[in-house]
């Protein structure tokens, strides 16, 4: 199983001092995590897409790639990359060319973001956000896997013996998470394709997150892509963690009371209780997480969202030693033995570089005895 963190990028006013960083302190400081997540043994670091203030990862790809070349094993990933308001030509180009500087140390999951606005930014409009992303993915499914593309559709202008460059790596595309809160119609669309189905798993309580799961690995078995238990499925996470479960709810709570997305809704204990939020001990983190197995199955990745609602850096760097040193070693052994043996790991290049081999060789060998 893989472990990791993902970041919107957002920059918060920290409560505590009042100071507010700047866009440069906090783009370094992403960059300090991420470098952070492989030395404290986590598995993958996703980065949002944003294109409006407070956020400020507008441009995932360059910041990947700058974090590829300071890294040796961690997956870049995002969360998500904007399939809605992006040309799938781009998508197709940038994150090829990001996959060969990483040695294919990539992949990516695809949504529709968070921000209204955002589709006439780019030219779209939102009441087609589901067509769009029905449309533009088929798009950029193709254009990794055919060498010549000739193709038409409702949203962008058509394309006559295009190519698609670079090639991706191995001829092997990166492997894509679809990222949906609420919308069934990408739980589908994951499972139509064989593709994963990542669920924030931030703001909604489990029945919510089970029954979207549930969807997706009904569906994926419906395609024929293997059992349902073998559907490949992500889940996010909120954590803040110190020894003792006082001095954590102690710490967090005025960055909760003032955070955008949490601030004058329900309580600390409220939140905690009714959604995966879990603010206390790594034990209690450990607890609450293999918890999210009794209802969603065994899964592939967890991703934990630690550096947001103003967090300093420092503290950040903190939970991330907390969540590597005595987090995620008994998680990945629980998790390890739980997970039946048919259940596969979370696909990696070197995975489906094997598989397509394997699958070549047999196409070669059934050839053969054709003739």
């Amino acid at each position: 199983m893989q472990f990791g963190i993902f970041s919107v990028g957002d920059v918060t006013a920290d409560p505590t001092t009042g100071r507010t960083p700047t866009e440069a302190e906090r783009i370094k400081a992403m960059v300090r995590i991420a470098l952070k997540a492989e030395e404290v043994g986590l598995d993958v670091f996703a980065t949002g897409e944003h294109h409006n203030p407070p956020f400020v990862p507008s441009s995932p790809t360059t910041m990947l790639g700058y974090v590829a070349a300071r890294t040796e094993r961690l997956i870049l990933s995002t969360s998500t990359t904007l399939i809605t308001t992006n040309d799938p030509v781009k998508i197709a180009e940038d994150f090829a060319m990001l996959q060969h500087l990483a040695g294919g140390r990539v992949d990516l999951m695809m949504g529709r973001g968070n921000t209204g606005p955002v589709y006439p930014w780019f030219g779209q409009d939102i009441r087609q956000g589901i067509p769009l992303a029905i449309e533009n993915y088929h798009l950029l499914h193709r254009l990794w896997r055919e060498d010549v593309v000739d193709w038409e559709g409702k949203f962008r202008t058509p394309l006559q013996g295009f190519t698609s460059t670079p090639r991706p790596l191995d001829d092997v595309p990166p492997f894509v998470w679809h990222g949906s809160i609420r919308s069934p119609e990408i739980a589908e669309q994951a499972a139509y394709y064989g593709d994963g189905f990542f669920h924030n798993n931030i703001f909604w309580p489990a029945q919510h997150t089970q029954r979207m799961v549930e969807l997706y690995r009904r569906r994926f078995e419906h395609y024929g892509h293997g059992s349902a238990d073998q559907a490949i499925v992500g889940l996010g996470g909120q954590v803040f963690m110190r020894k003792n479960s006082q001095d954590a709810v102690r710490e967090f709570r005025p960055y909760f009371d003032h955070a955008p997305v949490y601030g004058g809704g329900p309580s600390l204990e409220e939140f905690t209780e009714q959604t995966p939020l879990t603010v206390g001990s790594p034990q209690e983190v450990i607890d609450r997480t293999l918890g999210f197995r009794e209802y969603v199955g065994d899964y592939q990745r967890q991703l934990f969202l630690m550096d947001h609602a103003g967090l300093p850096l420092k503290t950040v760097l903190e939970q991330l030693d907390l969540l590597g040193e005595e987090v995620v070693p008994v998680l990945r052994k629980e998790f390890a033995g739980l997970r039946p043996s048919h259940v596969p790991e979370a696909p990696t290049h070197a995975s489906l570089l094997a598989a397509k081999n394997e699958k070549d060789a047999k196409d070669t060998a059934k050839a053969g005895v054709a003739e």
